[in-house]
């Protein structure tokens, strides 16, 4: 009878830790927390905003204190990693018509009516990249009503109605200067390394009058000639431009007018004739 209770005991404990495992188990590979481990994991640390489009194993998240944004596939096996400001844009479509659209350089298209009833409910993610330009969610399919967590179209155009409010704060912001690719071909510059300037020995004391005398000793006399060449026939009595100024009279300026006294004028009375005549 106590080998009967033992073996219960075992296979109640058993059971249990394999109930218990078997929970961790279904924990930890849940699709959600799977695409959140791989977008902590490649944007090194903990995104501030998550999308996951649930059952269709995708998912991105943005991480702004790294300035980057992530997007997964297959629960989170492989992401692909972009720059924030490589985000162009964002587009809402419901059944393959385009109700909201944010893009960089043009005005945001806001949603402008208000569905209930949807087949498909897809946010479209621009970014700037020739190899993988886009990235499409499909937050609402025909048939996820049967799925266990209880959702609805309207929940899932609300959802995508914020992400589209995020891609337009992200996209109205200016875009930083790009910075020049490195050639990591070539070897990078060795740093300068300043070195001291070489000490020289200190002179020795000389008194201020043995400097100043070296000083004049050292200084070259100006022995240099003041003319070229010196006439020695010429008479010192004579004045060289003697000649000169014989030759030519000295000039006299006249004076431009000749001063008349107001006493040499005739009276205004005497003037009887006039020094023309009107007859002519």
């Amino acid at each position: 009878m106590s080998e009967l209770w033992r073996l219960l005991v075992l296979v109640t404990l058993s059971a249990s830790a394999v109930t218990c495992a078997g929970s961790a188990a279904i924990w930890f590979m849940d699709e959600d927390r799977r695409i959140r481990r791989a977008l902590r994991h490649v944007l090194k640390g903990a995104p501030e905003t998550v999308i996951v489009a649930k059952g269709r194993g995708r998912g991105a998240g943005f991480n702004f204190t790294s300035n980057q944004a992530a997007v997964a596939w297959d629960s989170g096996a492989w992401c692909l990693i972009y720059r924030i400001d490589e985000l162009m844009g964002a587009e809402l479509s419901v059944d393959g018509q385009v109700i909201g659209r944010v893009h960089r350089g043009e005005p945001r298209r806001a949603i402008d009516q208000v569905v209930q009833q949807a087949a498909r409910v897809t946010l479209k993610l621009i970014f700037d990249d020739p190899r993988h330009p886009d990235f499409e969610l499909d937050l609402w399919l025909e048939g996820d009503q049967q799925r266990r967590e209880t959702r609805s179209p309207a929940d899932a155009i609300q959802e995508a109605n914020r992400w589209l409010l995020r891609a337009d704060a992200i996209v109205r912001r200016p875009l930083a200067p790009k910075t020049q690719p490195v050639d990591l071909s070539r070897p990078p510059p060795e740093p300068e390394i300043a070195r001291p300037a070489r000490a020289e020995p200190p002179r020795p004391y000389q008194p201020a009058l043995e400097t100043v005398a070296a000083a004049a000793e050292a200084r070259p006399a100006a022995t240099a000639p003041l003319f070229d060449t010196l006439d020695t026939t010429a008479d010192p009595a004579e004045a060289p431009w003697d000649d000169d100024l014989d030759d030519e009279p000295p000039l006299v300026l006249e004076k431009p007018y000749k001063p008349l006294s107001k006493a040499a004028r005739p009276p205004r009375d005497d003037q009887d004739e006039l020094p023309f005549d009107l007859d002519d």
